[in-house]
């Protein structure tokens, strides 16, 4: 039983020890990643004037088309869409799913029921701006045991067009696995054997950089991931990217901003250096973020409560689960990492109806950049088993310390 500050840094000392093996592993990883982040820099030559910036329609913006070119390089992809005018990950899944689809057209998701912020946008709660109002319709194949149905993907695409499907990759608010992308590589490889023309669209939020190659790597077609997470490396103010194949790309861009300027227009109003920047640190960010979740895995779980995934699985992202089976661990935990973070340290924060949630949530986030899920912050929503969605961590030593402090205030520990 762990009643006083010593005794939790007692096991704090002994949990860093167990976890050292799988942090070099991380550590490996980050200089893979670090690599070709800067090999992308120097394939494209970026200087100081491509941090420049432009206003008005945007056109002829240098920073912003090198930037692209860079994106797509790191991403293994033809062609890559970055806008801060994407305003998060959701949005850009939009703009994306709006792009590629037309009515009549079926829109299938084979890791079961997106995130709760896509409800409103497929039509699953009712919108009148929604996909189903447009005529698109949808259908779902949930997951068995954490892993694809292919019996019933390969019996739904031999009886119906598909036009786009759906996966994501991150657990979102389910109580499932986040899904590795040696996992996305089989199903691709078996869907496009079935229907060849299925777009394969994968939303990629939260896993970037974790694993050597990435969606477009292994077969996808487009994918879709936010800049307040990680490939903005906590630089980054706002923005997401969509890559994948060039003549998708375009009609994103074509939906982003209008038919027939698409991705000429869009000024960066003097972000570029930021995403620039953001970039060039996401490796470690990102590994930071992993130590943050392997460490705060083994410790929660020294203290018996149930995690996910455990500190020395293979990592697919940057999400640690902490299943607490009780709103009132949940709602502490959570006031513990606002307590422990650098901004609005002093707020104690309380589940409350977000916009595009159907549970009330509650959401730690004391941030730089606002909703930025790289900085370290925890979420959840207030239904059973009520678990705690924790990601991010700039830098280790400032990830270790908040998670400190939430369980201290988990453990009444004055």
């Amino acid at each position: 039983m762990i009643e006083t500050r010593e005794q939790l840094q007692k096991l704090v000392e002994k949990v860093e020890r167990k976890i050292e093996p799988v942090i070099k592993n991380i550590e490996l990883q980050c200089e893979k990643n670090s690599e070709k982040v800067l090999t992308a820099f120097q394939k494209y030559q970026i200087t100081e004037a491509h941090f420049g910036s432009t206003s008005g329609y945007g056109y002829d913006d240098m920073g912003r088309d090198a930037l692209e070119n860079v994106f797509a390089h790191v991403l293994d992809a033809e062609d890559a869409l970055v806008r801060a005018q994407m305003i998060s990950g959701s949005h850009a899944l939009t703009i994306t799913l709006f792009a590629l689809l037309r009515p009549n057209d079926i829109l299938l998701s084979i890791t079961g029921k997106p995130y709760d912020t896509l409800d409103e946008v497929i039509g699953i709660t009712d919108n009148n701006s929604s996909l189903k109002s447009f005529g698109v319709h949808y259908e779902q194949i949930d997951l068995i045991d954490n892993d694809f149905d292919y019996i019933k993907i390969g019996e739904v695409l031999s009886q119906k067009k598909i036009k786009v499907i759906e996966i994501q990759r991150s657990k979102g608010y389910s109580t499932r696995k986040s899904i590795s992308i040696e996992k996305v590589e089989k199903v691709i490889g078996v869907i496009k054997k079935i229907s060849p023309d299925t777009i394969i669209m994968v939303d990629n939020c939260y896993c970037e950089m974790v694993s050597d190659k990435e969606p477009t790597t292994v077969g996808a077609d487009i994918m879709v991931g936010s800049l307040i997470k990680n490939l903005g490396g906590g630089i980054a103010p706002n923005g997401a990217y969509i890559a994948g194949k060039k003549e998708l790309i375009k009609l994103c861009a074509e939906r982003l901003t209008l038919p027939g300027e698409g991705r000429e227009v869009g000024p960066t109003l003097g972000i570029n250096k930021s995403l620039y920047q953001g970039l060039f640190f996401a490796p470690s960010v990102v590994a930071a973020s992993l130590k943050t979740a392997i460490f705060t895995s083994a410790l929660l779980e020294e203290l018996n409560y149930d995690v996910e995934p455990k500190w020395d699985e293979k990592r697919v992202d940057i999400v640690e689960n902490i299943i607490f089976k009780n709103p009132n661990d949940l709602i502490n935990y959570c006031q513990g990492i606002q307590i422990g973070s650098p901004i609005d340290s002093n707020a104690i924060p309380e589940p409350w109806n977000m916009p595009g949630y159907q549970d009330k949530v509650i959401m730690a986030a004391g941030a730089f950049t606002q909703g930025s899920s790289i900085e370290l912050s925890c979420d959840g929503p207030m239904r059973e088993p009520f678990i705690a969605y924790q990601q991010g961590g700039l830098t280790y030593e400032y990830g270790k310390l908040g998670v400190i402090k939430a369980v201290e205030r988990l453990l009444n520990i004055k």
